[in-house]
């Protein structure tokens, strides 16, 4: 007898203000071609003023459960990958049991960037197999339009606001990589490369929130490096090849990257869920994002076998391996 934590329900949400490419160009020395070129964005939602990053999760986490046919007190516990909480404390997560109605179970934030929500996903399945869990909601859910500097061109047309939710339950499987659910991950960080992309603001620095800086060209190159390694680290830990993969699941940071790590897996863009275009980077959120996308559109299917994978500040980076 093998313990598997399944997907049972996706949904996701995207304020509903969309900011296309041309708003920039009011704005900065920019262009819509310029950003499409750079980057695969089209546009991006931003969360209007007063909305939270709670409000973006809560309404993920409700499609979520109504895609999965539950109701909140079936959830024993909530585990929310953000960088942009609604206060410094408490969580996110206890501020959703709240908003849910749940009157039991418990809640709490994973805090790894761009990465977080393979490091949530990873964390909810360790909760299932250890006993703790039977049922777990996964969330992941940004506000970066709060921490974007402006007039900075090189970042603030790349980043949105959205959330992402996953539901997953405990099953017993056959102990194989057919079971349903999480099969293996993998998580890694470094912190010598903190100078790539991190927000110049805190509050045991400076006591403030602070703007969001990256070294582009730079974090591009280990990326591609990076994401196309733990691919192939949390295959190779239950005995799979690229071959198998159905579908990559990215984290939808930039088109270019997603290519370069899509050509080094060896795996056709026609097997990889894009959704950067409609909604920008949306950190911790992109890939519950692009999960429940894809499963709308009609792509990822009962049965199949995804990777996901992402990098981030820290830098952070991991994969999980999961069939759907």
């Amino acid at each position: 007898m093998t313990l598997r934590a399944v997907v049972k329900g996706v949904g996701h949400y995207l304020p509903e203000r969309i900011v296309p490419n041309s708003e920039f160009e009011k704005l900065l020395d920019t262009s819509d071609e310029w950003i499409r070129t750079r980057s695969g964005i089209e546009r991006r939602h931003f969360a209007a003023e007063g909305q939270t990053t709670s409000d973006l999760g809560y309404e993920a986490a409700r499609n979520a459960l109504e895609n999965a046919g539950m109701q909140p007190d079936d959830i024993d516990g909530i585990v929310v990958a953000t960088s942009t909480p609604d206060l410094t404390f408490p969580s996110v997560a206890t501020m959703l049991q709240h908003k849910l109605g749940m009157t039991r179970g418990f809640g709490f934030d994973v805090q790894a960037v761009c990465a977080g929500f393979v490091y949530a996903l990873t964390n909810a399945n360790a909760l299932i197999l250890s006993g703790q869990c039977k049922t777990v909601l996964v969330i992941g859910a940004e506000t970066f339009s709060r921490i974007m500097d402006w007039e900075d061109r090189g970042t603030c047309v790349l980043f949105g606001d959205g959330a992402g939710a996953l539901v997953l339950q405990a099953e017993v499987g056959n102990g194989n990589t057919d079971d349903r659910g999480i099969l293996s991950a993998d998580l890694n960080s470094d912190g010598k490369y903190r100078d790539m992309l991190f927000v110049d603001g805190g509050v045991s620095s400076t006591g403030t929130s602070g703007k969001l800086r990256m070294q582009g060209n730079a974090l591009f190159r280990q990326a591609v490096e990076k994401l196309t390694s733990t691919a192939h680290a949390s295959l190779s830990k239950i005995g799979l090849t690229d071959d198998s993969v159905d579908w990559i699941v990215p984290h939808q940071a930039n088109i270019r990257i997603i290519q370069g790590t899509a050509k080094k897996l060896g795996v056709p863009m026609d097997r990889v869920i894009v959704t950067v275009q409609d909604h920008g980077n949306t950190s911790a959120a992109s890939i519950p994002l692009a999960l429940s996308v894809g499963v709308e559109r009609g792509q990822i299917k009962q049965g199949d076998l995804l990777v996901t994978e992402a990098i981030g500040g820290g830098l952070a980076w991991g994969s999980v391996v999961l069939r759907w």
